[in-house]
């Protein structure tokens, strides 16, 4: 053995031993020399320090499937190589403790000379003391794939590829100085910010944590816009599309006022080419611009199911017909009012409209919508109107269903619910939702709705077998403060979204984490007690998000278009579905029952009102809930074992809560590893599997997604927005999607988000003996997940099942 690879098996060795700290019975005896051998045979003689840290994460992460230790060894392994590159040096104890605090002062003041972030970081806060408080142990929190996915996209840095400048408590205090920069007390807010977020209790969204305290802070998610039937209009649309983009903006764009196909344009006397060449415009926009330089641009276009030009617009997403009418790059959505779902119902026909003559449907919702819609059909049937075509609302709605299963477009989202119980009724109308269907505000040609999103960790607030509601509450309440306080730290790339926030200042609380808690708690998703337990953690999380926003008007004052409101009237969300019951005609079946004193949250908002028009939206998660550690938003674990691809590599995720639960029982060895592989992550046809396991460990697309509505029906109730609803769709049976949706409707949803399907080829198992397995699979024949955007699963030779994150993360 040459003197080189001498000092590398020492390296190995030492830094191995440093990171196991904590994890030697998982990494010891034979398995640790095994590792030491395997880590050998990837490296060459003269390899640099940091390709043997490269060679160590390699072989570590391989592991994982076996050993969920690994992910932890693996991130020690991590912290060591950043803590090198960051300080410079290999430090530990003391003097990494000190240098640790030492660079955060020296990087905050080098990123405020470069102008990356905002002077006042070191002119208002005392950072010495900041880097006294902070928590360095913390860092021990982060899983592997957490960290590198800060590493890739989230820490700040000197340039798109430059110096790295933040380690990972740095980087939260950062993010919280930026939020209490305008607190009367900062230096206090800070702390109190710094130790919700880097305890994992709250994480705000990714724009928010790329952009605080920086000379650029724009810290909101989502934009809603609304484009006009004017030329001018349309192409300043543009422009604007492309400026919110540039600052990490997601885009939910209205298009519904555009004439259809046909119509008669009066100034030259031409006929419209209708909405379709606009889109792909839109479309052409949303692929030009990489927002921040860290992601791709991304908007969604929503169009009324009774415009002329929708069964055009649905089509917009297929891989076949005229690709100047297909828009590949972004996304689309259908806005479906009430009365649409009743004729298909009783299979009725369906009237589409060309909307310059029928210029204040959009305008209108519930009962008056209604009523206006039959007047128009009126009017069609007398020669009144130059456009209309009839349409079996029964075939037009199962277009709708077979292009959503084809390409995974359009989303369905329903208009009624979003308008019927909008607190902000009196101030104007919702015309679509957002990029991730959770967002339901006013929009016009005056107002660019915005909202600022973070979601509550449910998964750090269970100890002792129960949530724990006062921490809970504790948590809400700082993150609502928080959250009020990004509208006034906002950079808004435009006049429209600034005037929109301002007045209206509303913020969506959202939360992650369900199904974890579910799990540690020990209930199934898949139960009765799940929905219960779903109905009252939001119930929870409603009144205190309320009651807190409440209090903030007392200190701060209420949000300017407060008057007239439904806050106003004395109205919250629980009282609003009975509205949309009167409205529809009928029941909705979900539990409204107040279990809390909620007469002490409506005298406080009577006496009071409200700082923020809207409070609370469950959006997606997918990023912020990878850096927490935790499952996204309220969605149940994809697999129990299968590996993730999103824009910082590949990632095995297994279950540790099963494997926890199978190495109690003496279960867990590597035939058990090997079953769980074959059967792509589902333990229910495993028979050494007990029952109550089996149960308590159904993946996404084993649990009815009927069921899943349910949870997001009850949980619907007590918000005052919408629900990022992903349906996960294991079946290619037609009459079930069609239930399921209709489902959705009938349980008051406000919107749905993706569907997900299982694709129809196999996964080679190509670590297996299926001489002993079998040659053939048993999962519906189907073992990956169809891209969320209706094309060919993501790869065709893999060890674990694949799933691409092609998510949004306009919303995480």
């Amino acid at each position: 053995m040459s003197q080189q690879t001498t000092t590398t098996t020492d390296d190995i060795r030492s830094i191995l031993d440093r990171a196991r700290t904590g994890y030697e019975a998982n990494c010891s005896g034979d398995e640790y020399e095994t590792l030491i051998t395997e880590i050998e045979r990837n490296l060459y003689d003269g390899a640099s320090t940091d390709e043997v840290y490269q060679a160590i994460l390699q072989t570590l992460t391989a592991r994982v499937e076996r050993e969920p230790a690994f992910k932890r060894i693996a991130a020690a392994v991590f912290l060591q190589r950043y803590y090198r590159e960051v300080i410079g040096e290999d430090l530990t104890g003391f003097e990494l403790d000190r240098e640790y605090r030492a660079t955060f002062v020296t990087n905050l003041e080098r990123a405020v000379e470069i102008s990356i972030l905002d002077e006042r970081l070191i002119e208002q806060f005392d950072i010495e003391d900041l880097a006294a408080y902070l928590e360095l142990d913390r860092d021990t929190q982060f899983e592997y794939m957490a960290l590198e996915t800060l590493y890739q996209r989230y820490f700040l840095k000197t340039e798109q590829n430059g110096t790295h400048l933040e380690l990972p408590q740095a980087f939260w205090m950062r993010v919280a100085m930026g939020i209490a920069l305008e607190e009367d007390e900062p230096q206090r807010r800070a702390k109190e910010f710094y130790d919700v977020l880097s305890k994992r209790a709250f994480t705000p969204s990714t724009p928010t944590l790329f952009h605080s305290g920086s000379t650029h802070p724009q810290l909101s998610s989502c934009y809603l816009t609304t484009v006009q039937d004017d030329l001018e209009h349309i192409f300043d649309s543009y422009k604007h599309h492309a400026l919110l983009s540039k600052w990490s903006g997601g885009l939910g764009n209205d298009w519904t006022n555009l004439r259809a196909a046909g119509a008669l344009i009066e100034s030259t006397g031409v006929e419209s080419t209708g909405i379709v060449p606009f889109l792909r415009i839109s479309n052409d926009v949303t692929a030009a611009i990489n927002r921040s330089g860290k992601r791709r641009g991304a908007a969604c276009a929503y169009l009324a199911c009774w415009h002329l030009d929708f069964p055009a617009f649905v089509d917009l997403k297929r891989n076949t017909g005229d690709e100047r009418r297909r828009t590949p790059d972004m996304n689309t959505a259908a806005w479906i009012p009430d009365l649409f779902m009743k004729r298909v119902e009783s299979g009725e026909e369906w009237t589409l409209f060309s909307p310059d003559e029928v210029p204040d449907l959009h305008e209108l919702s519930g009962e008056a919508f209604e009523e206006r819609y039959r007047e128009y059909e009126q009017q069609a049937e007398n020669g009144a109107l130059r456009q209309y075509e009839r349409v079996d609302a029964e075939t037009l709605w199962r277009t709708m269903l077979t292009r959503l299963f084809e390409t995974g477009h359009p989303w369905l989202t329903f208009k009624d619910p979003c308008n019927v119980r909008s607190p902000q009724d009196h101030a104007g109308t919702i015309h679509s939702s957002n990029l991730c269907t959770e967002i339901t505000l006013n929009t016009s040609e005056d107002e660019h709705a915005v909202c600022n999103l973070g979601s509550v960790n449910f998964a750090t607030h269970v100890s002792n077998g129960e949530l724990d509601r006062d921490h809970l509450a504790e948590t809400i309440e700082t993150a609502m403060r928080m959250l009020d306080n990004v509208i006034d730290r906002c950079f808004y790339p435009t006049d429209e979204a600034d005037h929109s926030n301002t007045q209206h200042r509303p913020v969506g609380l959202g939360t992650m984490g369900f199904h974890d808690a579910l799990m540690e708690l020990e209930i199934p998703m898949d139960s009765e007690t799940a929905i219960e337990t779903s109905n009252r953690w939001q119930e929870f999380v409603s009144y205190h998000a309320i009651l807190n926003s409440s209090k903030l008007a007392a200190e701060r004052g209420p949000y300017p278009s407060y008057e007239g409101s439904k806050w106003d009237r004395g109205l919250l969300p629980q009282d609003t579905v009975d509205r949309l019951e009167e409205e529809r005609g009928r029941d909705i079946p979900t539990d409204r029952e107040e279990t809390l004193d909620w007469f002490i949250v409506r005298e406080h908002v009577e006496e009071h009102g409200m700082r923020n028009s809207n409070t609370m939206a469950i959006a997606p998660t997918a990023t912020v809930s990878t850096i927490n550690g935790t499952t996204p938003s309220i969605e149940p674990v994809y697999s129990n074992l299968y590996v993730k691809s999103n824009m910082s590599g590949d990632f095995t995720i297994i279950n540790d809560h099963l494997v926890a639960d199978l190495k109690e029982r003496g279960l867990w060895n590597d035939e058990m590893v090997d079953r769980i592989k074959y059967h792509d992550g589902s333990v229910q046809e495993i028979d050494a599997v007990p029952d109550e396991l089996k149960a308590l460990y159904r993946g996404a697309f084993e649990i009815d997604p009927r069921q899943q509505l349910q949870l997001t029906a009850h949980r619907q109730t007590w918000i005052d927005q919408s629900v990022s609803h992903n349906v996960f769709f294991p079946s290619t049976d037609g009459s079930l999607l069609d239930d399921v949706y209709k489902t959705a409707w009938q349980l008051g949803l406000k919107t749905t988000y993706y569907l997900r399907t299982l694709g129809a080829s196999q996964i080679e198992k190509s670590t297996l003996d299926m001489a002993e397995y079998g040659k053939t699979q048993h999962r519906n024949e189907s073992s990956k997940e169809r891209k969320s955007d209706g094309g060919q699963p993501t790869d065709d030779d893999s060890e674990l099942c694949r799933v691409e994150d092609s998510t949004c993360e306009a919303c995480q």
